[in-house]
């Protein structure tokens, strides 16, 4: 799971959620152009650095950049799925990557449904 925006500072939403994510066992890659590792892991400054194939990409950047991510993501080959934080949205670009068959969440708060999935 590759996160695009994954803070460098503990106490933000960005940084919270992908540890949680990673203490479930979700194998998370810090996409931040500002970082060398983030949560012990190496982190790359752009989601097209990363060289292995992701199953999903999750974003937590502003609805301004997500069409970007969104498009950047779609053109992968592995087509992985596409999740936007709560709050983030890029509706046109969400829907292409749609059209592409490409799954992609938008707006939902990942944490929240992995609280309601995973046990405690």
């Amino acid at each position: 799971m590759c996160v695009v925006g994954l803070s460098r500072d503990p106490a933000k939403i960005a940084r919270r959620i992908p540890a949680y994510m990673a203490t479930k066992g979700f194998d998370v890659v810090p996409i931040n152009p500002y970082a060398d590792r983030i949560l012990g892991k190496e982190a790359y400054p752009r989601l097209s650095d990363f060289p292995d194939p992701t199953d999903i990409v999750v974003v937590f950047r502003p609805s301004a950049e997500a069409g970007a991510i969104v498009r950047e993501a779609a053109a992968r080959p592995e087509a992985p799925a596409i999740w936007l934080q709560d709050g983030i949205v890029a509706h046109p670009e969400v829907q292409d990557a749609r059209s592409q068959g490409l799954v992609v969440v938008q707006d939902l708060c990942s944490y929240r449904v992995l609280r309601a999935l995973l046990p405690l």
